[in-house]
């Protein structure tokens, strides 16, 4: 996995450069997972100011710094690993079943057969596109989240739009969009290098693509949370 990650980094700086392969992956990633993105992380984000409001009553028996705490855990966490495991379900199965079927019936084989690089073929397009895709995707996802956390917070909490401004101001910081951009590009770059290992490694038969795109699900969010761990405690010595 590592070697393939290898080749893949550097195919991307090695002609040719197939941009209409990555344009379609693009759509793929980003256009049809748009909406249930949204839906869930806007419901993920009613569920944290909520519970937030209701433990910080039980503790301190104030909520006023709900607003903050919930801007600050969507921004730094919740948008962008919610987005990333998502992602890792639907499109990490889909290319992991995808690849895995070109394998089984030795598509790969016909492409090196004609000169084609599989890796700079499929690898590389879907690699860059899941890498846009999923940090587009995830500042459309902050977005979303902010906004139904400023609706239940006016609904609900009785903040008003101004108030939860307010209080967010003193907690998020522009830095925090920008990490959370990183950690999707990271989270994205994770899926479909998971994927393509599997897919390539996939055994005959209905049964092998099926292990394939379960083991690459599994250990692409494995390798998601790992990773996010990761960035996490390295951001934390930058704030």
């Amino acid at each position: 996995m590592i070697s393939l990650f290898t080749e893949t980094f550097l195919g991307v700086f090695r002609p040719p450069f197939r941009k209409k392969e990555f344009f379609q992956q693009l759509h793929f990633v980003a256009n049809t997972s748009l909406a249930i993105i949204v839906f869930c992380v806007s419901f993920a984000a009613i569920v944290t100011i909520l519970e937030s409001s209701f433990h910080m009553k039980l503790v301190i028996q104030n909520d006023s710094m709900v607003p903050g705490f919930a801007a600050v855990l969507i921004l730094r966490e919740l948008a962008a690993i919610v987005t990333a495991l998502l992602l890792a379900s639907r499109i990490g199965a889909g290319y992991a079943a995808e690849i895995g079927s070109m394998q089984i019936t030795e598509q790969i084989d016909a492409l090196k057969m004609l000169g084609i690089d599989p890796i700079n073929y499929l690898v590389v397009p879907r690699f860059l596109a899941s890498i846009a895709g999923t940090m587009m995707l995830t500042v459309i996802a902050n977005v979303f989240c902010l906004l139904s956390a400023i609706l239940v917070s006016q609904l609900y909490l009785g903040f008003t739009f101004g108030m939860f401004i307010s209080s967010m101001h003193r907690f998020v910081h522009f830095q925090d969009i920008i990490f959370s951009m990183i950690k999707g590009a990271c989270f994205g770059a994770v899926i479909p290098i998971v994927a393509s290992y599997f897919g390539f490694n996939c055994k005959q038969g209905a049964e092998g693509v099926g292990h394939a795109t379960t083991n690459t699900v599994v250990l692409a969010s494995i390798g998601i949370i790992v990773v996010d761990f990761i960035l996490s405690y390295t951001f934390s010595h930058i704030y």
